[in-house]
């Protein structure tokens, strides 16, 4: 399951993926990110993946890279913290960070929820 609220006074939207997450689901996510005109066009988004468990398999982040591609195509800039926790989780995170390489779109993977955060701050 994917849950999404948006911080106003921050600016951030704040993502929580949770138990098993397959790749309609992301999709899904990243297309209702795309289709919402009150987010910024910089956007900030803290990604928490501390309790996910990602269902579906590494050569299908291709699909993903290419609906967030199309995403960007809407905004001028996103910034990601992702905080992650499963090695699993980490790895897929890690290999999408290699996929993913675009002028408008930076991400960093985190450990603790706070330092993503403090990193998102300041971007």
């Amino acid at each position: 399951m994917v849950k999404t609220s948006f911080d106003h006074h921050t600016g951030i939207l704040h993502s929580t993926f949770d138990g098993n997450v397959t790749i309609v689901e992301i999709v899904e996510y990243i297309r209702a990110t795309k289709n919402n005109s009150e987010y910024p066009r910089k956007l900030k988004i803290l990604t928490d993946l501390k309790h996910a468990e990602m269902n579906f398999s590494p050569t299908d982040l291709n699909l993903i890279v290419e609906e967030n591609y199309k995403s960007l195509e809407r905004y001028t800039f996103i910034h990601n913290a992702i905080v992650v926790e499963s090695p699993r989780v980490t790895a897929i995170t890690m290999l999408y960070q290699e996929l993913a390489k675009t002028n408008k779109y930076k991400f960093e993977v985190f450990s603790s929820r706070e330092v993503a955060l403090q990193w998102l701050v300041g971007q």
